[in-house]
């Protein structure tokens, strides 16, 4: 399952699998006409959206494509490994039942029992628990997982206690951060900007794209690929993506949930005077280093349950990466936006480069050039229509 993930820097996540199940990702906003959220609304549940749903009934068509990104990543598996290799050349051959389908629904039942007779229903036991990216979980430990295994850090998806004393605190270190970028006052003054460049997708071409951002929370993404554009939109409240008529299944997606609460910190991040407010119950963690750099862990929330980790270069100040997870019916989905190459523009820095990372992809951002407080119609923030195919 790998496609483009439509991410900036300030990158929102959600996926509409390239070639094989969905992947699409929201990076920024667009304002509503009538000011009312379509989160608010009924959103398109699964089983309306594809063909023999059985146990993921009953959720989001957005989180039900969050879960196969999911079951991708916890069996190291593409979409045709499950689908059947027909469903490569057609949506249609999604809904064939295979064997591995069958299998599949049967676990997912399994580790809902597990978690409700062991844990009074808590989400303790996942896909990921006991397959650990095998198709056949091992029941053997081996040698090499004892002396030859390469240590990584545990990426925290819980908020961890905040470190006695921490010097700096989080707020000092939030504040080193918008002095890096320029200081609050020039951060001000940057009301819009227009970013142009390319993005490349794991085995995908490059391709260009656009980014139009007004702030405090307007932004608009349009990736130009051969079989139309991808655009990605959100205002703060209410986000969509468009791709594609023959890239996904679902033309036009809106974005709820953990999407919209990312899409919200995305937007902050990109005008980013706000950042204190974005999140709650801020704390300070255990610092860890990053391609050879030593970075401060600062964590806070938006729902009071799951965090966003950030980490900022302890000598520059500036932010470095962005973690933050969506909840699906098996798991937490985690996205990871890396940042580099800050320029400056017209007195802030802004990042260059940035790649998006989540469970089944990753996409590399690189712009050539971003101009600041430019006239954005206001026209480019309004709801995204799926393109029509090119003609032949």
């Amino acid at each position: 399952m790998k496609g483009e993930k439509i991410t900036m820097a300030f990158g929102s996540k959600l996926r509409f699998l390239n070639a094989a199940a969905i992947t699409a990702t929201l990076l920024f906003g667009v304002a509503s006409a009538n000011g009312q959220t379509e989160a608010a609304q009924k959103p398109l549940m699964s089983e309306d959206a594809f063909k023999d749903v059985q146990v993921l009934r009953g959720i989001p068509a957005s989180e039900f494509i969050e879960t196969m990104g999911f079951f991708a990543v916890a069996l190291t598996a593409n979409c045709t490994t499950c689908h059947g290799d027909a469903s490569a050349g057609s949506w249609e051959h999604y809904a064939d039942n295979t064997q591995l389908k069958s299998t599949t629904r049967r676990m997912v039942v399994m580790m809902n029992s597990i978690n409700q007779a062991n844990f009074g229903g808590k989400r303790e036991v996942t896909c990921y628990t006991c397959h650990r990216g095998d198709r056949m979980p091992r029941v053997t430990p081996t040698i090499a997982d004892v002396y030859n295994s390469t240590f990584n850090p545990i990426e925290p998806d819980q908020l961890l206690p905040e470190t006695p004393a921490a010097e700096p605190s989080a707020d000092q270190i939030l504040d080193k951060y918008i002095q890096a970028l320029g200081g609050a006052q020039n951060l001000a003054k940057l009301t819009s900007f227009v970013a142009k460049g390319t993005s490349q997708a794991y085995a995908e071409l490059a391709y260009p794209f656009e980014l139009y951002a007004k702030a405090p929370n307007q932004i608009t993404t349009i990736t130009h690929t051969e079989a139309g554009d991808r655009t990605t939109a959100y205002d703060g409240r209410n986000g969509w993506v468009a791709m594609p008529r023959d890239d996904k299944p679902i033309p036009l997606l809106p974005l709820i949930q953990g999407d919209l609460i990312g899409a919200k910190l995305d937007a902050t991040i990109c005008f980013p005077t706000a950042i204190k407010q974005a999140l709650t119950q801020w704390r300070v963690t255990t610092p860890i280093t990053i391609n050879d750099k030593d970075v401060e862990v600062v964590q806070g929330t938006v729902d009071g349950r799951t965090p966003v980790n950030l980490y900022f270069d302890s000598k520059s100040g500036l932010l470095v990466r962005q973690v933050r997870y969506t909840d699906t019916k098996v798991g937490l989905s985690a996205t990871q936006v890396d940042y580099e190459d800050y320029r400056d523009v017209a007195g802030v820095k802004m990042p260059f480069k940035w790649t998006t990372s989540w469970l089944d992809g990753q996409t590399v951002f690189t712009a050539t050039q971003i101009q600041p407080n430019v006239p954005v119609d206001a026209a480019k923030f309004g709801k995204p229509t799926p393109p029509k195919p090119p003609n032949p």
